[in-house]
């Protein structure tokens, strides 16, 4: 365990690289050797090493694939299902959840109520605080500005979000790629649904009285990422 520990912090003390992990977290895509050398204008060899490197500590994972364009497969770069935590000293949150999560769920549909209505709260609260922080206010700003907002607030929480605004139809489709329950949310009672209200808190604290729509489940349908729309009306 020590040993592993310093060799994760061995590999993200490196800038480069640590902006090359960021850089592919972002992308929802796979990646291929030669784009992070274009990207960070580094030599191929030094790209794969990168890649090498945190492929070594679990944070990618790669598989040879072929291109479509001839000639020979190209390795491609993903992030990886691994959970890396650095914590000291040593604390168990996940545990504490899963605990927490188990005495709601002995309280049947009214503990599965009260952990949606919760997450809602903390939501809106989580948005507020954020916004106070950077001296901004919602009522004066436009929906673009407020869209802008909601995606800071996502990217802060780790949600590797992608957005986007319909300026003539109103409408807003937002997609996370990382769900920070990740490891919870597929048994454990209502999680999926606090995870929905919390995001909606956010979302009505700039908007009002709105619903996001659950399009896309990146558990339940087997997706890439969980999806959500919602219209919203320029005050």
């Amino acid at each position: 365990m020590e040993q592993q520990t310093l060799k994760i912090t061995g590999v993200l003390s490196d800038p480069t690289r640590f902006s090359i992990y960021q850089y592919i977290s972002r992308q929802h895509r796979d990646i291929t050797v030669q784009e992070i050398a274009d990207t960070f204008k580094i030599h191929t060899n030094v790209a794969r090493l990168h890649l090498s490197k945190l492929e070594d500590v679990a944070m990618l994972v790669s598989e040879t694939k072929k291109t479509g364009k001839g000639g020979r497969p190209s390795r491609f770069y993903s992030l990886s299902n691994e959970v890396i935590s650095l914590q000291f000293p040593y604390r168990d949150f996940q545990r504490l959840s899963e605990i927490a999560i188990e005495s709601l769920a002995s309280f049947g549909e009214e503990g599965k109520k009260a952990l949606i209505a919760t997450g809602e709260k903390f939501g809106y609260e989580s948005a507020r605080e954020f916004v106070s922080s950077l001296g901004g206010d919602p009522e004066h700003m436009v929906p673009a500005e407020k869209v802008k907002f909601i995606e800071k607030i996502a990217l802060n929480q780790g949600l590797n979000p992608e957005m986007n605004y319909d300026d003539e139809k109103h409408e807003i489709v937002f997609r996370i790629f990382n769900c920070t329950f990740k490891e919870l949310a597929p048994t454990s009672l209502g999680v999926c649904q606090m995870h929905h209200a919390f995001i909606n808190g956010i979302f009505r604290f700039f908007f009002g009285d709105i619903k996001l729509k659950e399009e896309g489940n990146m558990f339940q349908r087997n997706e890439m990422a969980c999806t959500y729309t919602t219209v919203v009306v320029d005050s």
